[in-house]
């Protein structure tokens, strides 16, 4: 499918980030079982919720291939819009660093450096979820690769430098049973001394009843296109909507779709919150027509 997605590309030059669109493609397709030729012969007013990746190349973020992108592609992935050309910065406004980083301390409450500006004009949405994480976690770059990644194991000891000349030592002991709030209580030494904190068990959360699904039959029933965390919503329950406005966003893989109303009419019911997993054909939006 990589393969077949590339060269309906034009056998693109493959560097980060264009590779990583094309695999955007290719994992989008195998998951909505579409071939490269079903998936170009699609109409211009389809409902699929294309990786916001592939958008945006096929705008032209990324600039254009020789001879411009192949037009059932362009059809197909902009739906009848036109992408850009020339040079892909040009038309950018020059950078207001001020405005930057008071957008930044409005949206994280800390004054940014001039790592986290660069960081937020190139990547606003990657470098928002880095700072959340920041502030809530700490500064996460001390932990070992391992321990961070697969955490530890039951008797193991692992030694952190949190800063020159401090070290602390952590031992991992045990585990609780669940409680009936979902949480666990784990138990540990910080430098030979007793700890415990109780910590959520999401795999709790798999006992939950399945999930709606979206109906086919009904329009206004709007289902996930692919598994992945719901990221953003731009609606509310009551807003009036039109055919093609943008819903909400799904993030799955580093790999972002963007879900638009299919049909015009009232937000009737809104089946998700932002921060929440869903499976494909999820039911995420009721739109009374």
């Amino acid at each position: 499918m990589y393969r077949d997605v590339n060269m309906a590309f034009g056998d693109i030059v493959k560097v980060t980030p264009s590779s990583k669109v094309v695999g955007d493609l290719a994992l989008f397709l195998v998951s909505h079982d579409l071939s490269v030729a079903k998936f170009l012969s699609l109409p211009a007013d389809h409902h699929l919720a294309i990786p916001n990746s592939v958008v945006d190349m096929i705008e032209g973020s990324l600039g254009e291939p020789e001879g411009g992108w192949p037009e059932d592609v362009v059809r197909v992935v902009l739906k009848g819009r036109k992408p850009r050309t020339g040079r892909s910065g040009a038309a950018l406004p020059p950078a207001d660093f001020a405005t930057v980083r008071r957008e930044i301390a409005k949206d994280t409450g800390l004054e940014p450096s001039e790592t986290d500006s660069l960081s937020w004009l190139m990547y606003p949405s990657v470098y928002s979820k880095f700072s959340r994480a920041r502030q809530m976690y700490g500064d996460l770059e001390v932990l070992p690769t391992p321990q961070f990644f697969y955490g530890m194991e039951k008797g193991e000891e692992i030694t952190i430098d949190i800063e020159e000349g401090k070290t602390l030592v952590v031992k991992f002991l045990a585990v609780s049973d669940p409680h009936e709030d979902g949480t666990r209580t784990v138990f540990f030494e910080l430098n030979g001394r007793p700890r415990e904190v109780d910590v959520r068990d999401r795999s709790l959360e798999t006992s939950e009843s399945r999930r709606r699904k979206a109906d086919p039959s009904k329009p206004g029933e709007v289902g996930a296109p692919l598994p992945g965390l719901v990221t953003t919503l731009a609606v509310n329950e009551g807003d009036v909507v039109e055919k093609g406005d943008r819903i909400l966003v799904i993030e799955a893989m580093k790999m972002q779709s963007t879900v638009y109303a299919p049909v015009s009419g009232r937000v009737a019911m809104l089946a998700v919150h932002s921060g929440q997993q869903v499976e494909a054909k999820d039911l995420l939006v009721v739109l009374e027509t």
